[in-house]
Parts: structure tokens; sequence; C-alpha cells
């Protein structure tokens, strides 16, 4: 497919509640520094934001703990994308906090709106379009109900329109919408996730509530990157379909269903234009079934 044909609108589109977003979207992760941890180039990637744009890309995914010693990823699309497009939506996440040192820290239930404020500030929006509750370690968190109903009271109060999950269980999921609508759950998931992982993202899609995938093409590699030793399946259908194996990783995810959103981040480009070429790639029940094999 030639650059000029290359169109996020391929990938076709979901509702983040009342906000109809491409399903090839843009996570800003990657922005601040480069994979061996020095900073990008701030041109560069304020150029891929604006590219992602073009390319009919107006969902991006943020956070104000995406940040490098010189780089804030909210201020990167702020300086690129500002003012705003009507269409565009950036979600974030809160829960997670950094200091200046990089150290980690988790917000109480009082420290939500603080977050939230922050990332209004380095975006300069008024309101923020979703916004994630990030559970710290979706195997042994406890209940979400405090810090939920805590965004939950800041969307009453008009700084956000609609909220979403991140890092979750099934149960944590149905806490939340006990309290208020979630359009989104965002959790680690690829190829080769475990069978509770399909059937949560198949669970969310019968109620209507938009699954998307963060890793889905690093897998194990997580924040390092893209995989990096490919097994015979991804390989042979990737060269198969004359597209690169992440490219054919994100077609996977989105032929799991059509509430499927993917959000593959990169500060490079060459791989923005492969990423959102990857939303027009239909892959067959028996392409799926061998991957689904491995």
């Amino acid at each position: 497919m030639t650059s000029d044909k290359i169109n996020a609108v391929d990938s076709g589109t979901w509702l983040l509640g009342d906000l109809p977003v491409r399903r090839i979207g843009f996570g800003a992760m990657r922005l601040t520094h480069l994979a061996d941890g020095s900073p990008s180039d701030r041109d560069r990637v304020t150029g891929v934001l604006r590219r992602a744009v073009e390319l009919g890309v107006n969902h991006i995914d943020t956070a104000a703990f995406y940040f490098s010693a010189t780089r804030s990823a909210n201020e990167l699309i702020n300086r690129a994308l500002a003012p705003y497009a009507d269409e565009l939506v950036i979600t974030t996440k809160v829960g997670p906090g950094r200091d200046a040192a990089g150290e980690w820290w988790w917000a109480t239930p009082e420290q939500l709106r603080g977050q939230v404020e922050e990332n209004l500030r380095q975006l300069g929006r008024d309101h923020l379009d979703v916004v994630n509750l990030r559970a710290p370690r979706q195997a042994t968190t406890g209940s979400i109900a405090e810090h939920f109903g805590a965004l939950a009271e800041l969307g009453t109060a008009g700084l956000i329109r609609h909220l979403g999950v991140s890092n979750v269980r099934p149960d944590h999921l149905a806490e939340a919408q006990a309290i208020a609508p979630v359009v989104c759950v965002q959790n680690a998931y690829g190829i080769g996730s475990p069978a509770e992982e399909h059937a949560f993202l198949d669970a969310c899609g019968e109620q209507g509530i938009a699954f998307v995938p963060f890793f889905a093409i690093a897998g194990a590699g997580k924040e390092a990157g893209g995989v990096t030793e490919e097994g015979p399946a991804v390989r042979d259908l990737a060269r198969a379909h004359g597209v690169s194996p992440a490219q054919l990783r994100l077609a996977w995810t989105l032929s799991r269903g059509g509430h499927v959103l993917a959000i593959p981040g990169t500060g490079n480009p060459e791989h923005l234009d492969e990423n959102v070429a990857a939303g027009a790639l239909r892959l067959s029940a028996e392409d799926t079934a061998l991957l689904a094999a491995g």
C-alpha cells in the first residue's frame, strides 16, 4: 500500500461512549525517549504526531507519567496538535505517578484529582475525553471501588467525559461498572496471551466495552520494544502477506473483534505508516487459527 493511500479509516470505527474513534490509534509512551533510553528528537516526534492525524488517526493514548528527563508526552501532544480537532479523542490514565527523579508511586483516591488536573494542564484541555484507572498489579490488586468512585465524582464535576480501567481482572470491571459506566478496558494482550485473557476480551465485546491491548506488538518484550525472535507462524504468515511481523500482530489484534482497538506507539515516521497500514490487512480464519496454534 502506498503512503498516499494509507488511512486509519480502513481499520474501522468504534464508539468510546459517544466518541467515534478509528480502531488503529496511537500510543504516546514511546514519544519521550528511544529504546536505549536516550532522548527522542523533539521535532521528529511532533512530526510523527501530526503525521498520525494526517493518516486519519483520531485516538491518542497518553499519560502524565510518560516523561523523560527532557520530554513530556502530554506536552509534545499539546505542542504538535493544539488547537485540537473536534474529532480527536485523547485518552489518558491515572493511578501511577512518578516524581522528578523517575521514582514510581501510586495515588490514593484523594490524589487522583491532582493527577487529572495535571493531565488537563499539560494537554491544555478543560476536560479529558477518557480517563483509565490503572491498577498496580493485576493479579494481587484488591478492590478498586474507592479509586474508581473518586474518578466518577470528577466525571460528575465535568473534568472527565468517560471512564475506563486498565491492568484489571473481570471482577474489577464488574466492580467499576456498579459505580459508573466503563467504556474501555486497557490490558496487556497479544498473540500468545493466556486463555483467560482471550475470554476477558470476548466478554468485553459482549458488553459493548472497547478492549484496548497494550504490548500487542512488543509481547513479552513489554517496554523494551518489539519481539526479537518471532515464531514460525508469525514469520511465515507475515511473509505470505508481504507485511512485517509487527503489522501481522496488529492485524491479528484487530481481528479479535470489532470492539478491539490498537494503540501502537512509535517515534519513527516509517513505523507509523506501517502501523496505520496494518489496519487494512484482513486475516482469514485459517490465518488466525495458525497464529492461535503458535
